[in-house]
């Protein structure tokens, strides 16, 4: 039905929504974010619209079209960090988002930034993060618990 759920509000730095969209977040969040240029809330539409049921696949949808932000952005040279560290339901309230919507993520978007300009503490993080590795997310025939 080329539903396409996803929706993104947006605020830019320096403007009147970025405080709406910075204030959203966890002090730790709005530690790293300061500097980004752009910030973003993540949004899908629960339903189809052509007949207001139930599209099952809108948060899936939605997180295949933030990915394909972010990986522009990389082509671009900048960066595009989701993150679920701020307040969905005050998101909600604050950017007027319908109770037929569900908040899925934000996403801060910059330029690369130097390790230097963070706090100790984020210097700290900054290594590169272990991955699970593949066997412990696939599955021949059938899920099983590992």
């Amino acid at each position: 039905y080329n539903n396409q759920p996803w929706n993104f509000i947006y605020a830019k730095r320096d403007t009147p929504s970025w405080k709406v969209l910075f204030n959203l977040m966890g002090e730790f969040n709005q530690s790293w974010t300061n500097n980004a240029a752009v910030l973003i809330v993540v949004i899908s539409k629960n339903n189809f619209s052509h007949n207001n049921k139930l599209s099952r696949t809108h948060s899936f949808d939605t997180g295949a079209a933030w990915q394909s932000l972010a990986l522009q952005a990389s082509v671009m040279g900048l960066v595009a960090h989701g993150m679920e560290g701020f307040d969905y339901e005050k998101a909600k309230q604050e950017l007027n988002i319908p109770e037929d919507y569900t908040v899925e993520a934000m996403v801060a978007i910059g330029k690369p930034g130097r390790k230097e300009d963070l706090s100790a503490a984020l210097q700290e993080r900054e290594l590169p993060s272990d991955r699970k590795s593949i066997q412990e997310f696939i599955f021949e025939g059938r899920f099983t618990e590992k």
